[in-house]
């Protein structure tokens, strides 16, 4: 897995020693609002990340780096299957509201549609308008589905 670069920040493949960044990056909260449990800690989120890391290659992982401040600031994750993709993006509070969801999900998207794959999905909780404004702005669209309480969302490559 490679780094993916854009102009405002780089994705970078996920490491366990970014678990103490990461701690602190993803430490309100509110994070939890929609997607559930809490904020783990350095050390929680360091045997995650061995697990993701050690898992089967469908699994791909990401930290935001952004740019600016050369520091973390989020992730976003692919789990790959065939030729489909369920995406996810998380950026932490303090970072929120400049953009960087979406030049994050932008730059997974994109990769993932150059790689051949043909349906990306995203499950969304109906009250999340940020993360439905960054799926969005990703090219996914709402569909009538619905996937535990939340709206399925894709792009099919080519549409």
């Amino acid at each position: 897995m490679d780094a993916i670069e854009t102009p405002l920040l780089t994705l970078v493949p996920l490491d366990p020693e970014h678990a103490d960044e990461m701690a602190a990056a993803l430490s309100d909260p509110a994070l939890h609002t929609y997607i559930g449990g809490a904020p783990l800690t350095a050390s929680e989120l360091r045997q995650r990340y061995e697990r993701l890391v050690a898992g089967p290659p469908g699994w791909r992982n990401w930290v935001i780096r952004l740019r600016a401040d050369d520091r973390l600031v989020g992730y976003v994750q692919a789990t790959v299957e065939g030729r489909t993709a369920e995406v996810a993006w998380v950026v932490g509070t303090p970072w929120q509201g400049r953009g960087l969801a979406v030049a994050a999900a932008k730059a997974l998207v994109d990769r993932l549609l150059d790689e051949g794959i043909e349906t990306v999905v995203a499950h969304i909780h109906p009250d999340h308008a940020a993360s439905a404004a960054v799926a969005s702005a990703a090219g996914l669209s709402p569909t009538d589905r619905w996937h535990d309480g939340e709206i399925r969302w894709e792009r099919v490559n080519g549409a």
